[in-house]
């Protein structure tokens, strides 16, 4: 099994996969990518057990072959290399690899590949073809709103539900949530399953520059999304998602437009001087004039800004985490926001002042914090 690559080419392609590599490894072969040879298509495959990502690279060979490579060693060892074809010549009977270079050789001790954990395959699946921006958009869009609580494992993914009148992507932790819709994308049948934060990590980065659609299989418990030359299969988080509907308010009759830019730096000027446990931010409006201030009594400091808004509703006083709200600011591109609420203890709707895509549709949900007053 002896193949030459380019080394920058190759780099690359681990680099793009490498994200689901975990640090500390019960099972010392998942340290490795899986090298596969056939001929002149090198396929490249890491793996956590839980998902998979594969690559193809294109070499110089004509031979056939196994084996799993340490990923770190090998990584920093082309991650050094200027950019030049690098010749790998593989001893199958030690398991070991001798990378020659235009200056160099060095060798690694690796594992035998047939041991290494073969990619799941996703049996009596459904398939679903998306626009690869659409599949980057929804990510972008939601995954900074995932939970983090081992305890409701459903809300630490991204419920994704397919429909043939839209898409819709649901990301929620209790306290903030997003509903990404896009119009656009429609299938040709219902289905809905829950993607676990990690492989959409992964796909956010595998997906930049993507133009491709891309081909997603499914059943109950993996998904396997296939692009250009690369494969990711993950298994799908159990269980049933929250009925995300039934909190978002349907009667906001206060509404507040405001530049979002002029917003979000007032937020971040005010929150530093807020409560470091609450991290809470005042917000009260009095016709056009919006007060943005924020406390914290253990230090005696305080900070307040005023801003000009188009408000239409009765004068109002609300507390909200100043963090998730930047958040949301953060991730949205309109030049200006509406914020409509009904009452200072029901949730507030962030969405975008006007929409740059017609086909697209944001929601933003924060819930309210109890003002100390």
């Amino acid at each position: 099994m002896n193949f030459v690559v380019s080394s920058g080419t190759l780099l690359k392609h681990l680099k793009s996969i490498s994200g689901v590599l975990n640090t500390n490894n019960t099972i010392p072969i998942l340290d490795c990518f899986l090298f596969e040879l056939q001929q002149n298509e090198l396929t490249v495959t890491a793996s956590d057990m839980e998902t998979s990502v594969r690559t193809s690279v294109h070499v110089e060979s004509s031979s056939n072959g196994l084996l799993a490579i340490p990923a770190k060693t090998l990584l920093d060892t082309l991650s050094n290399l200027p950019e030049q074809p690098v010749t790998f010549k593989v001893d199958a009977g030690k398991f070991s690899v001798k990378l020659k270079t235009q200056n160099g050789d060095y060798q690694i001790t690796g594992h035998n590949g047939e041991e290494y954990p073969r990619m799941p395959k996703v049996d009596g699946a459904q398939t679903l073809l998306i626009k690869s921006e659409v599949i980057s958009g929804a990510i972008s869009k939601t995954l900074f709103a995932t939970g983090n609580d081992d305890l409701r494992p459903v809300m630490s993914g991204v419920f994704c539900q397919f429909s043939e009148a839209n898409s819709i992507f649901v990301a929620t932790d209790a306290h903030k949530l997003v509903r990404y819709t896009r119009n656009d994308a429609r299938a040709g049948m219902s289905a809905a399953f829950i993607m676990p934060k990690k492989p959409l990590q992964l796909l956010k980065g595998l997906l930049t520059g993507i133009d491709d659609a891309v081909k997603i299989d499914f059943n109950k418990t993996n998904a396997l999304f296939h692009f250009g030359m690369v494969t990711v299969v993950c298994r799908l988080i159990d269980g049933k998602y929250p009925n995300y509907e039934a909190v978002i308010p349907k009667q906001n009759p206060n509404k507040l437009t405001v530049d979002r830019s002029i917003f979000l730096g007032a937020l971040k000027r005010v929150s530093i001087f807020s409560n470091k446990a609450t991290h809470q931010v005042r917000v009260k409006i009095a016709g056009s004039q919006l007060t943005i201030s924020a406390e914290d009594h253990d230090y005696a400091n305080e900070a307040q800004e005023q801003l000009l808004c188009t408000y239409t509703g009765q004068d109002m006083e609300i507390g909200f985490n100043s963090r998730f709200l930047l958040e949301m600011l953060n991730n949205l591109e309109s030049d200006e926001i509406l914020l409509e609420m009904s009452a200072p203890n029901r949730a507030g709707i962030i969405s975008p002042a006007a929409k740059a895509n017609p086909s697209e549709d944001i929601l933003m949900l924060v819930m309210p914090v109890m003002l100390n007053n």
